[in-house]
């Protein structure tokens, strides 16, 4: 499954459902939750559950330590306390911790219920939720009375050992000045509460919940209903605001995929943070079957956040198709505290990752050249990681070092091995097909409920493709050797080519020529790079503060605007920029020099393979 970081910018942190009454046997068979949303102390929302009958003398309770979809630990359960458990009596029963996430009760033949605090991750945020301990926004959980709650629900529920078949009944009281945007169906009409039941504990997990005030769309694309839900703390942005958009590349994608999917409904949270100090600041999304939860700063320009939603909105919903669908025993039956890990993330993710490029240029949305600048990129990105590193070793450990490091190449030789595999089938089947075509009957072999072997997963793509792609899949996913790009691009008719053009104003690559004061949250001009075009014709200098650019004021709390606005900017348009200099304000009046940089791309040279070039491209 699917986690996606981008990073904006900045040098501190810029980066690219009321208990119901059930009794006798339905009672011994459910697993019933209440998550009160009303009665929040401290920050800290009161979850009580009661177990279906116990027949041993010990249980264990767990919150996962791990999710399908992030790759990471992150030890949901140590974000909750107060774990208590009682008899039928009302008498405490003997309760140790045993680790994080885990809890043993005695004499658990008797456990009546038991009850634990939970408190939210976001408060808990320090960087950017990549790379250090931050539990990643999207997968984590909000806590904001009477306001909003993000109910990821593997933070707020956990499950009894061997017990994860067994059906759920979650009951959320919520004010009722909130509504709960989700895939799931609400069964009680109240309008203060939300019942939700789903046969196993992985449905539960997999449908996550965003309570705020109502600001959601709904349409409906080739027969599945999609629901916009959006929480933006200043109003800044609304659902309907960003709809059409969305709209516009579902449908693309529902056309690209043709059968694969069947899926009825699907759910995009988007919630947008302040970035204050205990609000979110890992941006990006969190798949799920039927639904997507996205996070990113309400700072962004519309265009830019529009722009984010396309890109990871487009990634995850193509992970309908795998892992949703075509995956191994290892995801099928995730262990959420002692995980086991797939060899296939080039498939999870890569395809995946390549499916939200491809279908663009596909359906219309890109043209060529936008196309092929973004598999340059992701070849440049991958030279920048382990090139000799085994896929399948990577996937197969990518929890612990030193390959856990290595993980962000999924989503860029990731790619690139799915277009090699799509070229490949192109070119032995004359144009006839592709690798979707690949996925379609992958998913006709197995499915959502039938697993494959992890290790006899090549052989059966070999089996519905052909030998040569078996022979790719051996020598460079399992095997250590680097791919030869530009072999298979020739097979195509493309090859490489520069191209010099504008680059970011205020970043070159993810380093940016800015940084910001936290006490003061003023911009400054960075002493410790060397200036670019930009800067050195205004005679902007290192330790200068921006205060404001074309009469606008800039500081921490816009300084999305700033990046976005100067993407705009065209060469020689005039420019007042207002800064303040050894304590001193001045205003510096001239023009705009963008910095230009040489880099490589992709351009299609060979007319003789345009036959094949396009059924790659638009068949």
């Amino acid at each position: 499954m699917r986690k996606i970081i981008y990073t904006l910018a900045l040098a501190v942190t810029f980066w690219s459902c009321k208990t119901g009454s059930t009794s006798g046997d339905a009672k011994s068979k459910t697993v019933d939750v209440n998550i009160n949303l009303v009665d929040v102390k401290d920050d800290k929302v009161l979850v009580t559950v009661t177990p279906p009958a116990i027949k041993t003398d010990e249980v264990i309770y767990s919150i996962p330590k791990t999710v399908p979809g992030t790759y990471s630990t992150d030890n949901y359960g140590k974000y909750s306390d107060g774990f208590k458990a009682f008899d039928t009596k009302g008498n405490e029963l003997t309760v140790k911790r045993i680790d994080d996430n885990s809890w043993s009760i005695s004499n658990a033949k008797t456990l009546k219920k038991i009850t634990y605090l939970v408190g939210d991750t976001f408060d808990t945020e320090k960087g950017t939720g990549f790379g250090n301990d931050d539990v990643f926004s999207p997968a984590g959980t909000n806590i904001n009375a009477g306001v909003n709650f993000m109910v990821n629900t593997h933070g707020f529920v956990g499950y009894f050992q061997d017990k994860l078949d067994v059906p759920y009944k979650v009951t959320i009281t919520h004010p009722e000045t909130l509504w709960g945007a989700t895939s799931m169906t609400d069964e009680d009409a109240s309008k203060t509460s939300d019942v939700f039941t789903t046969p196993r504990y992985a449905v539960l997990v997999e449908n996550p919940i965003m309570y705020s005030k109502p600001d959601y769309t709904t349409f409906n694309v080739n027969g599945m209903d999609i629901l916009i839900a959006v929480y933006s703390p200043t109003g800044k942005f609304t659902a309907e605001s960003i709809t059409p958009e969305m709209k516009t590349m579902m449908t693309a994608q529902k056309n690209f995929l043709g059968k694969i999917n069947s899926t009825k409904k699907y759910t995009v949270l988007l919630y947008l943070s302040s970035l204050a100090k205990d609000d979110a600041h890992g941006f990006g999304a969190l798949e799920h079957p039927t639904a997507t939860t996205v996070v990113l700063p309400e700072s962004m320009p519309k265009e830019k956040l529009v722009e984010s939603m396309k890109d990871v909105v487009s990634h995850e919903f193509f992970h309908i198709v795998t892992p949703l669908t075509i995956h191994s025993k290892e995801i099928q039956y995730f262990d959420y505290n002692a995980p086991k890990m797939s060899e296939h993330l080039w498939m999870y993710e890569g395809v995946t990752e390549y499916f939200a490029n491809l279908f663009q240029i596909n359906q219309g949305l890109i043209d060529e050249a936008e196309f092929y600048t973004r598999i340059a990129d992701k070849i440049e990105q991958a030279k920048g990681l382990n090139d000799t590193m085994s896929f399948t070793v990577m996937s197969k450990n990518v929890l612990e070092q030193p390959y856990k490091d290595q993980y962000l190449n999924v989503y860029q030789k990731g790619a690139l091995i799915g277009m090699c595999i799509d070229i490949i089938i192109r070119e032995k089947s004359n144009g006839e097909r592709g690798i979707l075509d690949l996925m379609h009957k992958l998913s006709n072999e197995y499915g959502i409920e039938k697993p494959f072997n992890d290790d006899e997963f090549f052989a059966k793509i070999t089996q519905l493709t052909y030998p040569e792609v078996g022979e790719f899949l051996n020598k460079y996913v399992a095997g250590t050797t680097p791919i030869p790009y530009d072999v298979y691009l020739a097979k195509v008719g493309v090859t490489k080519a520069t191209e010099k053009k504008a680059s970011p104003v205020f970043l070159k690559g993810q380093t940016p020529y800015i940084s910001v004061d936290k006490q003061t949250k003023e911009i400054a001009v960075r002493s410790d790079i060397e200036p670019n075009a930009f800067f050195k014709n205004l005679n902007l200098k290192g330790g200068d503060i921006l205060v404001s650019i074309n009469d606008k004021p800039y500081s921490l709390a816009n300084i999305y605007d700033l990046i976005g606005e100067s993407e705009n900017w065209k060469e020689n348009d005039p420019i007042t920029v207002k800064i303040k200099r050894a304590g001193k304000e001045e205003t510096i009046k001239g023009t705009v020099k963008l910095p230009y940089e040489e880099s490589e791309t992709f351009k299609a040279t060979d007319a003789s393979k345009d036959k094949l070039k396009n059924a790659w491209l638009k068949g």
